[in-house]
């Protein structure tokens, strides 16, 4: 098993990637440009090292280049190896030994007591990933910077292969099975699919022959608080979890100390841990990471990406994001008939995304009934003759009514800044939907003109749901890769 940063396919589903083989720590899901409404994603399976969302940015932003140097598009490529080299176990513990993989699809029978002997099928297997297979990161050749979406790195925008590790099994991994005690922790906010990856996750760990496997309730938190027992898992345990939103662990934001957790795990035995959070989560993922690393500790610890607004650079979608889009689509309706019915009426409905608008902007293509959509990535006015006041005002006078979408994040130049963050270290955002709301009724009443305005926010509503099939999918993949890396 792996601790490396799998990218999916929905065609290769079938071959879930390789965690018993590693000590760095990784996130996965699958890749795409973020932040960038006029650019196809393009799914790929794929391996990329990244330790949080911001370093995940970085990493991808081309390096100072000279192009006047003739060798710059070869030391180009050689920088963008660097940047995305995968960390091994090998790296912190030499003298690791590697074993026959117990992985096999193919098999269905239980594993033979001593998996480490031999490989556990009897007929050979071409399943396995080889550490050197690569993956084209971008497949379109723009041939100028003014084509639709180009993304160039030099202004004559030159071809330059982009190159990254595959995901999948591997035919050694790095940690017997019998002696793994694997932990699951899911941290954050709620998000559609919680659920879904840890049963996967559960179910791998399984296929690879552990019997150790627990889960750690309420976050970090779980690590610290004596009054908070951890929860054994097995299949049987997880079989129908994923029938229901939420997550079976329960979440939490912040928790104790890094040394803290760290001794924890060495504590309770615990040498693989997956952990299930945003970008505060996998800070402290990585600096979990470190810390093992520091005390030369054989520890995967493995990261599964969670963000419902799909804002990851280099993932073509998140988990919860087809489901929060397609959940989505009951407020809006209910946001339509409500103005559509109303003399005047405007309905107003504010979705997650705090710093991209893709659920905004997807829901609001998919449902059809929406008039003005806001999002964190496009500047807007409220007020003045190209505002958005005004524009409404224009759509009453026209159709008669007006339906409205507003990503979380967008328009908070326009709201007093409270300079505070949650436990997880994200900014807290001003309402920017309770905003528009008390802007549009403070305008329409101080013209004159008759609005009935409707106010509709159903992000918890959203967040708790299950998740649909498309996600359910997806989840499925990224379980089986976090535990086969």
């Amino acid at each position: 098993m792996d601790a490396l940063l799998p990218v999916i396919n929905p065609g290769l589903v079938h071959s879930p990637a390789s965690t018993f083989r590693d000590n760095g720590f990784m996130f996965f899901g699958s890749i795409g440009p973020v932040k960038n409404s006029n650019l196809i994603r393009i799914p790929r399976i794929m391996k990329v090292k990244a330790v949080a969302h911001k370093q995940a940015s970085t990493a991808s932003s081309a390096p100072s280049i000279d192009f006047s140097d003739p060798d710059w598009k070869s030391k180009y490529q050689q920088d963008f190896e660097a940047r995305f080299n995968i960390p091994h176990i090998t790296d912190v513990l030499p003298d690791a030994i590697s074993y026959p993989s117990t992985f096999c699809l193919k098999m269905r029978t239980p594993i033979i007591p001593d998996f480490a002997e031999r490989y556990p099928s009897d007929e050979e297997w071409h399943g396995y990933v080889n550490n050197n297979d690569r993956v084209l990161l971008k497949v379109i050749h723009y041939s100028s910077p003014t084509s639709a979406g180009a993304e160039c790195i030099d202004p004559g925008c030159t071809w330059v292969e982009q190159w990254v590790h595959r995901a999948g099994p591997r035919e050694k991994i790095y940690f017997k099975p019998e002696e793994v005690k694997a932990a699951i922790v899911t941290c954050g906010g709620l998000c559609p699919g919680l659920n879904d990856v840890i049963r996967q996750i559960v179910i791998t760990l399984e296929i690879y022959g552990v019997k150790k496997i627990v889960g750690i309730p309420f976050g970090y938190r779980g690590f610290s608080d004596e009054s908070l027992a951890e929860m054994p898992l097995s299949r049987k345990v997880v079989q129908n979890v994923h029938l229901s939103g939420g997550s079976l662990l329960g979440v939490s934001r912040g928790g104790p100390s890094v040394s803290e957790i760290v001794d924890s795990m060495e504590e309770r035995e615990i040498n693989m841990l997956f952990v299930l959070g945003g970008n505060g989560t996998h800070a402290g993922a990585n600096a979990i990471h470190e810390e093992c690393k520091k005390r030369r500790l054989k520890v995967a610890i493995v990261g599964v990406p969670k963000t419902i607004d799909n804002d990851i650079l280099l993932m073509d979608k998140t988990f919860g994001f087809d489901t929060a889009v397609e959940e989505a689509q009951r407020a809006i309706n209910s946001a339509y008939i409500e103005a559509h019915s109303a003399y005047h009426g405007i309905g107003i409905v504010k979705l997650m995304g705090r710093s991209s608008g893709f659920i905004a902007m997807q829901a609001s293509l998919a449902s059809g009934q929406i008039d003005i959509c806001l999002i964190p990535e496009v500047p807007f006015n409220l007020h003045g003759p190209h505002g958005v006041l005004s524009h409404l005002k224009y759509l009453l006078e026209t159709k008669g009514s007006a339906v409205v979408c507003v990503a979380e994040g967008a328009g908070q130049d326009f709201l007093e800044k409270i300079n505070a963050k949650d436990a997880s270290g994200n900014i807290i955002l001003g309402d920017i939907g309770v905003h528009i709301q008390q802007e549009t009724k403070k305008y329409f009443k101080g013209i004159g003109f008759p609005a009935d305005v409707k106010y509709i926010d159903p992000t918890y509503m959203i967040r708790a749901c299950r998740a649909n099939a498309s996600d359910g999918i997806l989840c499925t993949v990224l379980g089986q890769n976090a535990v086969s890396l």
